[in-house]
């Protein structure tokens, strides 16, 4: 051994160069591989700790990454907090098409560019001519930059397009019975060009459920309903409208009245077999804001000029209510949507022309459900004006309507479960069955029918279950929706409530949607009513409008099987409610399919109308879009802000979220 040591001393050797001996050589090797593994170790652990610093998608199924946005500085109060950290995506490994034994090729052919096609697009032509495309403007997108939009008069406060359309009105037929009623609404390019200014001194709603009972008296300035309702229906007090819940319908009250129907016919059974409600005339919605403590949700109608605005009042109050007018067209909801009908001095005469708005009522009501009639109080006592009530009988029994109970001045009828009745009557009877080829969801421009709307024979529409149980259970008139999915409806049905659920659970969380005191929401592209089953199950105390475009499939008969209301409505036109009544307005991909028919700086400017001051827009749709409506909500005087969803930054689909500043 001490040879061989002496033979590798370099003192003995100097001629041997340090660099080629075989020790050197390790020693070197062992460095460079301790240098890699350091890297490689402190590279692993970077990686580990960022993954379990990351949210689980348990805590936020929803992520969003804030676009910076030159004109909205982070010094804006009321700005979205920063959004959490995400992990990078995994890197794509491979891209291609399917073939057609299913397996993943790149082997494709890209088509040849359409040189016409190009001209057309950078030169404005069409078919290669000098004839101009048409503008963005007039297929309802924009054309470069545009201003800050002005503010209407200020005796425009009030407006509603199609109702306040004096021109139209006056042009109406007076021998239409209500016809001045009814919608009529300006002509394409004589729509709202101008944001409806709010009233003097308004204020932000009280939040609810204090509204029930006190609304600011600034924020509903119209007087004249005010004046002739005097102490009945609504008090002043100092600088706030009083409801005390009794008045001229309710003597004892709205939750006196409510347990006396209860008590008539136990089977109505609130909040369970009875869920959803329709109040017709009645009033300030005294009868469905107590009912919303028994889990009815009840839609309140009336007619512009009866109370003048009573219905304002309701959306003020924070209670579900809606402008329409039982005249010559059938009413904008399915059949069989509501389990009770209820008509309290609602000043409307039921026996008219053979009782046809009694069988518009017949066909909105369902199978099995209650109509309750509480007459004017003269009936009783005037043996001349006694004729009404006992044409009313005489109506309800050809209708095969069963007379459950009478107390006093409150009737209750039952229809019935099928058609049974319906069939075994004399064929003399008036009315008569309407055709096979009658369909009762037909609702958009449908006129009046005198005749019987016949019930299913597979009785959908009758069997649905009991509340809460009937929100997440696939009603059977789910497969009657005419779509193009045929055998994927139920797995549609519950992707759908899925998905909302999700997102709602971000928005919650990055949006805080529960301190934001949401009252009044409409989803204004509603499919089968996952937004609102979400935002219940998640406890916003909040009530959902669920409008279902004309565009689309007509859904509503599900929406109303699960529970909830809703409205169709053709979004080329303005929507029949009063300025400011709704506090959040919630669009999923409904001018990505709008555009086309629509110019959408005007369901621009009828959001801007309709939501309240401090309301918000949410609007999810593709980059094109959002990013021309971000231009016109600048112009609105909205204050926007623009997320990635949760498909992240890559993704063709976007939020857009307005702020509609006090």
């Amino acid at each position: 051994m001490k040879g061989l040591i002496s033979s590798l001393s370099f003192s003995d050797h100097p001629h041997v160069s340090l660099t080629k001996t075989p020790t050197f050589l390790k020693i070197i090797v062992l460095s460079f591989l301790s240098i890699f593994l350091f890297f490689i170790v402190r590279r692993f652990s970077f990686d580990i700790t960022t993954f379990t610093t990351t949210p689980s998608s348990h805590e936020f199924p929803m992520s969003f990454t804030s676009i910076p946005n030159q004109t909205t500085t982070s010094t804006v109060a009321g700005n979205p907090p920063p959004p959490p950290l995400r992990r990078p995506g995994m890197a794509v490994e491979r891209t291609g098409i399917i073939d057609e034994n299913g397996a993943m090729t790149n082997d494709f052919v890209v088509g040849e560019f359409d040189e016409e096609l190009i001209d057309s697009v950078v030169n404005g032509k069409v078919n290669g001519t000098d004839e101009a495309l048409e503008s963005d403007e007039n297929r309802g997108g924009l054309r470069g930059k545009i201003g800050k939009f002005k503010v209407c008069d200020e005796s425009m406060r009030d407006y509603i397009p199609c109702l306040d359309n004096v021109e139209e009105i006056s042009r109406v037929n007076l021998s239409e019975r209500g016809g001045n009623l009814v919608s009529h609404c300006p002509p394409k390019g004589k729509g709202l060009d101008c944001l409806i200014p709010r009233p003097k001194d308004y204020k932000l709603r009280i939040p609810w459920p204090k509204s029930r009972d006190e609304i600011w008296l600034s924020n509903v300035p119209h007087t004249p309903f005010k004046e002739k309702a005097g102490n009945k229906w609504v008090k002043k007090k100092g600088d706030k409208c009083i409801f005390p819940g009794d008045g001229t319908q309710f003597v004892l009250g709205a939750n006196q009245y409510l347990d006396q129907i209860s008590k008539m016919v136990p089977e109505i059974a609130f909040g369970q077999r009875t869920r959803v409600a329709m109040d017709i005339g009645g009033g300030v919605a005294s009868f469905g804001a107590y009912l919303m403590d028994r889990n009815v949700s009840t839609l309140s109608i009336a007619t512009k000029d009866m109370h003048k605005n009573q219905i304002q009042f309701a959306l003020e109050r924070g209670v579900p209510a809606m402008l329409t007018a039982f005249a010559t067209h059938r009413l904008l909801y399915p059949s069989q949507a509501f389990d009770l009908i209820h008509c309290s001095r609602c000043s409307i005469n039921w026996t008219r022309d053979d009782g046809i708005l009694l069988l518009e009522v017949n066909r909105m009501l369902r199978a099995g459900g209650y109509f309750i009639w509480k007459a004017e109080p003269i009936y009783r006592h005037d043996e001349n004006l006694f004729a009404p009530l006992k044409e009313m009988e005489n109506i309800t029994r050809r209708l095969c309507w069963e007379l459950l109970k009478n107390e006093g001045d409150i009737s209750i009828w039952r229809k019935p479960l099928n058609n049974s009745c319906y069939l075994s009557r004399p064929l003399a009877v008036q009315p008569s069955l309407c055709g096979v080829g009658d369909d009762p969801d037909n609702v958009w421009n449908v006129n009046l029918k005198t005749c019987i709307t016949q019930l299913p024979e597979n009785g959908y529409g009758a069997n649905v279950t009991t509340w809460p149980t009937r929100l997440h259970s696939p009603p059977d008139r789910l497969f009657s929706i005419k779509m193009d999915a045929e055998l994927s409806r139920r797995e549609i049905y519950k992707a759908e409530s899925k998905f909302w659920h999700e997102i709602i659970s971000g928005y919650v969380g990055a949006f805080h949607w529960k301190e934001l005191n949401l009252r009044n929401v409409m989803d204004m592209r509603s499919l089968y009513g996952g937004f609102a089953a979400a935002l219940h199950d998640l406890n916003i105390d909040c009530w959902v409008l669920n409008v279902v475009p004309v565009s689309g499939s007509n859904t509503l008969p599900v929406l109303y099987d699960r529970g909830l209301i809703g409205v169709m409505h053709d979004w080329c036109e303005p929507f029949d409610t009063y300025p400011r009544t709704y506090d959040l307005l919630h669009a999923a991909a409904l001018f990505s399919v709008e555009r086309n028919r629509c110019n959408v700086t005007t369901i621009m400017i009828e959001m801007d109308r309709i939501v309240r001051p401090g309301g918000r827009v949410y609007i999810r749709d593709t980059t094109p879009v959002i990013e021309e409506l971000e231009e016109i909500a600048h112009a609105l005087g909205w204050v926007p802000f623009k997320f990635d969803g949760s498909e992240g930054p890559h993704s063709n689909w976007k939020l857009l979220i307005g702020e509609k500043r006090l």
